[in-house]
């Protein structure tokens, strides 16, 4: 199996250089940088059928320029991952007098689900 990605149009077999992605809420088309991995809603694109791609009519169509020279990442971006990775290898704790955040007294709360006390106890 090829470790190249291929364009996504039918019988065009040229390797992908960008990839396509509808956000139909917005009735936009991004174009974008080949993404680094193939998602099931995406569609990666050639040279050629990335500058010839059009919308729909009404639609907008947003080029994202690649950008030049390797991907570096900023001091910032490491400290935000850090911080990510501290806070959910954080365990949670009740708080004094009530449960988990978001409880109340009467009974527990997840997501959007809540428990009730049975009268009876």
């Amino acid at each position: 199996m090829s470790s190249v990605r291929r364009c996504s149009r039918t019988a065009c077999g040229r390797p992908a250089v960008a990839t396509l992605t509808y956000v139909y809420a917005d009735s936009t088309a991004v174009l974008g940088p080949l993404a680094t991995y193939a998602e099931p809603h995406c569609y990666d694109l050639c040279a050629e059928h990335a500058e010839r791609l059009t919308a729909p009519r009404g639609w907008e169509v947003v080029r994202l320029a690649a950008e030049a020279g390797p991907l570096r990442r900023s001091s910032d971006d490491l400290e935000a991952l850090a911080n990510a990775v501290r806070e959910a290898a954080r365990p949670q704790t009740p708080r004094q007098g009530r449960g988990f955040e978001g409880e109340s007294p009467e009974g527990g709360r997840r997501g959007h689900l809540r428990v009730l006390r049975s009268p009876d106890n």
